[in-house]
């Protein structure tokens, strides 16, 4: 059993709230720390390349600051159709964005990396879900918009809120990974940097 004292400093290399509350389910003591990295696409990856970078990138750029520890990072991004999903930013864009996936399916793509920088040890993997909605109403459209107001979320919904009714199906190995963190995977990771999960304080 690892105890408090053997335990390894965690960290989450990302300052979102709702990462944070994913990785609060687990019962682990972890701080949190923001990777200064440029998210920019490169003009020749697809979605899923870009995705895996962002989330090893994340990693190193918290490992120098924290060298005996695990730092958990991820990364997410969503496709329609073959097209990258961005965040709408204002109601308008947010309307045309949910009309289109209107009977549609929507792709996510959640990276995953554990990086322990006790052993140089890094493990990555990427988490698929496809998320198909029902026929939505131009009604059902405004009512979420005004209720959520998710105008900083790739895709137009928050999936962890309200955005649940605007859904016919969801599959996916991991209803966590929709919401940012793959907690089937992590939990994986951490058991082979040497964690029991679950885990019993002190």
């Amino acid at each position: 059993m690892t105890s408090t004292s053997s335990l390894p400093q965690i960290v989450l290399a990302s300052t979102s709230p709702f990462r944070k509350m994913l990785l609060e389910k687990l019962g682990l003591p972890f701080v949190t720390a923001k990777p200064e990295v440029d998210e920019t696409p490169n003009p020749s990856e697809t979605v899923a390349e870009m995705v895996n970078r962002l989330s090893l990138a994340k990693a190193e750029a918290i490992a120098p600051h924290h060298p005996d520890a695990l730092i958990i990072a991820s990364d997410q991004s969503a496709s329609f159709q073959g097209r990258p999903i961005g965040k709408p930013h204002h109601y308008e864009n947010a309307v045309e964005q949910l009309r289109q996936f209107s009977g549609q399916t929507v792709t996510f793509r959640t990276g995953l990396v554990v990086l322990d920088t006790r052993h140089n040890l890094t493990l990555q993997t990427l988490d698929e879900t496809h998320v198909t909605f029902r026929s939505l109403s131009e009604i059902d459209i405004h009512n979420y918009l005004i209720l959520e107001e998710p105008y900083q979320c790739a895709g137009s919904f928050k999936s962890e809120g309200l955005g649940i009714t605007l859904f016919e199906s969801i599959e996916g190995k991991d209803p966590n990974a929709l919401i940012g963190l793959p907690l089937i995977d992590l939990t994986h990771f951490l058991r082979q940097c040497g964690l029991q999960l679950p885990y019993l304080p002190d």
